[in-house]
Order: C-alpha cells, then structure tokens, then sequence
C-alpha cells in the first residue's frame, strides 16, 4: 500500500495549486494523507475526487467549512497499523512522551504545523511523521511531503522528497 503524506497546504494563500510532483505522487497513491491546514474547501473537493483514498484532519486555519467535513483527529487502521493524523502536537521538546500519551495503541502519528519535516519514533515504538509543507517551506530549505508504504502489517519506505 503507497502512501502520500502532506500538511500545510495553505492553498491559494501560499500558492495558488499544488506542485505538480505532489499531483504526481497523488495519482500513484493508495492512500493520501493530509495532516490539516487546507485552508482552501476546493483541494479538498479535488483531492477527494482524484485521491484514491483521502484521509484528512482540520488545522488551526481551516475555516468552519473544512470543520464541518473533516475531524480535528483522523483515525484509521491499514493493513494492520494503526494510523493517527492531527494538525498540531505541540512543540519539539517532549513531543514523542506527550504523543504517546495522547495517543495509545497507535502505530503511526501524522502531523503537521510546524512546516519542519519530522520522523521519529518513541521509546515506545510510535512513529511520528510530519511531511512539512508542499507550498511554505518556511525557515526549511525546501517545501517538502513524505511517502510510504504499508507492507504486511508494517510501515516501510519512509521518505522525505524535496520539491
């Protein structure tokens, strides 16, 4: 199972589409993941209607129209992993503790907000991933998202692509 991970979309404020690549990636996905901060009602019509499966979770500037459609945790388990998707955790400094704390029985927590790119995992065996952002690169070198895979119960392949 292929899956795509973005966050901090922001669109059409940061950028007015998504880069092609993301588009790309998008179409050879299983499953998209979208950590929040959308901000636009039209990406996620369009990545409903191109995504293979959409998955998805409001941010602090999504609007009630995003709200209303999404949930502010997105939960779901595929091919055995458990899988958590929330815009914001907090900051750096005892996130893996907090988020395993948060969040009990999860495989995966996939996070946004920051627009830093993140991966790691907690003394307990959580994976935190955050894909950074696609169109505001902020403080960070590049706009980035992450890719995976889920293969027989497991998360494999995690890579981080700069765009």
């Amino acid at each position: 199972m292929r899956l795509l991970l973005i966050s901090d979309t922001h669109l059409p404020v940061r950028a007015k589409k998504l880069p092609e690549p993301v588009w790309d990636a998008i179409d050879r996905a299983d499953v998209v993941i979208h950590a929040g901060d959308w901000v636009s009602v039209a990406l996620l019509d369009e990545l409903e209607a191109r995504a293979a499966r959409l998955i998805g979770c409001w941010g602090n500037n999504d609007g009630p129209d995003l709200r209303a459609r999404l949930p502010e945790v997105a939960r779901v388990t595929l091919d055995g992993v458990s899988l958590a998707v929330v815009h914001e955790t907090g900051s750096a400094k005892g996130r893996e503790e907090r988020c395993e704390k948060a969040y009990p029985g999860v495989d995966v927590l996939v996070f946004g907000h920051s627009h830093i790119p993140w991966d790691t995992t907690s003394a307990g065996g959580l994976r935190l991933l955050n894909p950074g952002s696609p169109t505001d690169r902020r403080r960070q070198p590049y706009c980035t998202y992450q890719t995976a895979t889920i293969t027989s119960g497991r998360l494999a392949d995690v890579a981080l692509h700069n765009l």
